[in-house]
């Protein structure tokens, strides 16, 4: 019975220690993609409407974001699949209206904001959604890569922490 109960918590320290890892990878690679997609929209906003600008932006770096996380953050270690990269479109859109949503209103409190605000405010609302985005891709798009790697970790007697990860 004790046994049972230390596999229990060593699973549960490991799925922690996953979802973890998972987090950070997710912060590295959609971060980068995040910060680079900022610059961009604001670079072409200067040229074209800024909504415009951010849903061209949008879908570029949702399609490299979603390989980054297929291969990288949640282990699959392939490209995504169609499915995958239709889903992880799905929570980029939810993420375009709410960035396009907070820098509209800015603009309705501040008639000329300057480019650092905006940003600031863009940054920020991409950092709420990509919190959400991570929870949508890590329990909805890429769940069922989790759970063949999970069995997998199950049925494995001995477990080094790069098979740990990988199973996130």
């Amino acid at each position: 019975m004790e046994t049972a109960q230390r596999q229990e918590q060593a699973a549960a320290a490991s799925g922690a220690f996953a979802a973890f890892t998972a987090f950070a990878r997710f912060v590295l690679c959609g971060g980068g993609v995040g910060m680079a997609s900022s610059f961009a929209v604001a670079a072409l906003g200067s040229s074209i409407p800024w909504v415009l600008a951010n849903a061209l932006v949008t879908a570029v770096s949702t399609l490299l974001a979603t390989e980054l996380h297929a291969r990288f953050t949640f282990g699959a270690g392939r490209r995504a699949t169609w499915r995958q990269h239709a889903q992880s479109a799905g929570s980029a859109a939810a993420a375009y209206a709410v960035t396009c949503a907070a820098v509209l209103v800015l603009r309705q409190v501040e008639a000329s904001p300057s480019a650092l605000r905006e940003q600031v405010v863009y940054l920020s609302a991409s950092a709420l959604t990509g919190v959400a985005r991570f929870a949508v891709l890590r329990l909805v798009v890429f769940a069922q890569h989790r759970s063949k790697a999970a069995a997998t970790v199950g049925t494995s007697s001995a477990l080094s922490p790069a098979d740990l990860c990988r199973a996130a």
